[in-house]
């Protein structure tokens, strides 16, 4: 009995420290998490959240807005439709992939971040053309986020150039073993229509994730997911070419960024920090480790609705919580006249609430 006993836990001791896995994890220190307090004092002015149901599809994890209708993203590949007025949903196209990020060019075509596809154009009647799915010769496999400038020019990020999205279970498992890895495999790059030709703008980023671009096109914000930051590269003027880590520390993991009104962009952090994986971030030992446990035994995601509006200098603007997370997994905003119109990349529906009762103006 004695040596049965023996060889399962030498058998178990061996498998914990040398069974291969995905990841090759990078020593790193986490900042110390100052929790939910200063600008990010909890409360709860997401409670009242609206759901807009979507029927069979889920996860509008990107969203946009074209002549006053809201165009949204799904799990299921599907570019949706929903009109404000009439209430009324309607399915535009399936690309088949696993489209993130939308943004509007100057034309008014739906430009879409797939992660399995690549960068896609869709015309107004459902159209996709694809623009590029590539650089340097070799595939983009997990395009993330993006946004436009006055030019045209199209600044996205690639998340990860180590684990692609759809080679390694679909965005959600792919984003978990970039995050854990830290390996820096992320890069925001730029696509120009006019001569098609792509270009790596910022490399060495954890889990490359939300793009936005100023309203006067003079910078470009990065969102760096695994590092909890938020990137800003100037794009005029005398710092042109150089970037700054533009806010720090965050309390969550932050996701997208969208240009909103009157000066605000809006930040959605899909879920709280985890102690034990910031514990862990200088011990790559142990994340390894964690990778060869069961997935119920893996740090998981707390249920938390949290938005926040920032200015052009990271200033924080006003932060909209629920800690109870009953609408949850937040990854943006998107804003209407009367409505703020809140993004998930797990819930089952649209999520929206007045600007008014939000204290929006």
């Amino acid at each position: 009995m004695l040596k049965a006993c023996l060889v399962v836990i030498t058998t178990l001791f061996t498998y914990l420290l040398f069974w291969p896995v995905a990841i090759d994890p990078v020593s790193w220190d986490a900042p110390v998490s100052q929790g939910y307090t200063g600008s990010f004092q909890q409360n709860d002015l997401l409670k009242d959240i609206e759901e807009i149901e979507l029927s069979d599809t889920h996860g509008p994890e990107g969203l946009a807005l074209i002549n006053g209708e809201i165009y949204m993203a799904t799990r299921e590949g599907w570019i949706l439709r929903y009109n404000e007025s009439t209430g009324v949903i309607t399915k535009v196209v399936n690309t088949l992939g696993s489209p993130l990020g939308l943004a509007v060019d100057a034309n008014n075509n739906l430009i879409i971040a797939d992660a399995y596809k690549g960068l896609l154009s869709m015309s107004l009647d459902g159209e996709l053309t694809l623009l590029t799915n590539s650089y340097d010769g070799l595939p983009l496999e997990y395009i993330d986020d993006l946004d436009i400038t006055a030019d045209g020019k199209i600044y996205f990020s690639d998340a990860s150039g180590k684990f692609g999205a759809e080679k390694y279970g679909g965005t959600y498992p792919s984003s978990l073993l970039d995050i854990l890895e830290h390996g820096g495999h992320g890069r925001l790059l730029v696509y120009n229509p006019a001569d098609q030709t792509t270009h790596v703008v910022i490399d060495g980023l954890n889990f490359a994730n939300g793009v936005a671009t100023a309203e006067d096109s003079s910078f470009v914000f990065v969102v760096e997911t695994g590092s909890y930051r938020i990137h800003k590269y100037w794009l005029q003027g005398e710092k042109a070419g150089t970037s700054d880590i533009l806010i720090d520390n965050l309390p969550g993991f932050p996701d997208n960024i969208v240009r909103g009104r009157a000066g605000r962009f809006w930040v959605g952090l899909v879920s709280p920090r985890n102690k034990e994986l910031d514990t862990m971030s200088s011990v790559p030992l142990m994340r390894k480790i964690l990778q060869r446990l069961p997935k119920s035994m893996s740090p998981a995601a707390q249920a938390y609705s949290h938005v926040f509006a920032m200015d052009k200098d990271g200033n924080v603007l006003t932060s909209l919580q629920d800690p109870k997370g009953m609408y949850h997994t937040n990854t943006g905003a998107v804003e209407t006249d009367d409505w703020l119109y809140i993004s998930s990349l797990h819930a089952a529906n649209l999520g929206r609430i007045s600007k008014k009762r939000a204290g929006i103006q």
